[in-house]
């Protein structure tokens, strides 16, 4: 299994790969830049055709860029130190390739570094609906140490725009591997559950639900 992570990386591997989902990428980058975060980036070619349709105007950024192919880049072995990998999004390709350890570019090879160095790594698997090909190639990366962490809208927290569901998405993935983001607090529980253990400083301690941030009815 991974071994946990103590503190803040301080440096992370940004896979993306083919799967919809431009944004989430985009905006992991974002943030893990503005936590004073050392990117280092990986970009499938499949990944940039979908961003030039997705995002045409979107741009990948991170203090190192390498290439898909380079296998010999410094993220290729273990004994270059990297904290955690995340691959956001995660093709149905690539989850396998990762789970069958076949290391034919650098974000497979970058990912099996992680799994084998007992690394934090985080795969944000995009598809729907799912065969049980894609279900068993799952486990099997979550045996071998990986996380499984699909980009899922959550509506509790009542998002007014598209920007506020990758927000949150990213900010619940990027919590698995150690990066808290400003704004995007864990949750409190609701109002009866405030209510029950007389924290009356919990939100939603007056009992409405408008106070949680959902609409009333």
């Amino acid at each position: 299994m991974n071994t946990p992570i103590a503190g803040a990386p301080r440096r992370v591997i940004v896979g993306v790969s083919g799967a919809t989902g431009t944004a989430l990428a985009v905006r992991t980058l974002q943030l893990l830049g503005a936590a004073g975060v050392e990117r280092h980036l990986i970009v499938s070619p499949s990944a940039r055709r979908t961003a030039a349709y997705e995002m045409p105007e979107a741009t990948f950024d991170a203090e190192v860029v390498h290439s898909f192919r380079d296998i010999g880049a410094s993220i290729a072995s273990g004994s270059y130190p990297v904290d955690a990998m995340i691959v956001i999004p995660c093709s149905v390709k690539t989850l396998g390739a990762i789970a069958s350890g076949v290391s034919e570019n650098l974000l497979v090879r970058a990912a099996d570094v992680t799994l084998k160095e007992r690394r934090r790594l985080v795969l944000c698997v995009r598809e729907t609906p799912l065969h049980l090909g894609h279900l068993r190639a799952m486990v099997t990366a979550t045996e071998i140490g990986a996380i499984i962490a699909p980009p899922m809208p959550a509506f509790y927290s009542a998002p007014e725009s598209l920007d506020d569901v990758v927000d949150h998405i990213v900010a619940r993935a990027l919590s698995l591997i150690g990066v808290h983001v400003p704004g995007a607090p864990p949750w409190q529980g609701t109002p009866a559950s405030a209510a029950r253990t007389g924290d009356q400083s919990q939100p939603g301690s007056e009992g409405s639900a408008t106070a949680l941030g959902r609409p009333s009815r």
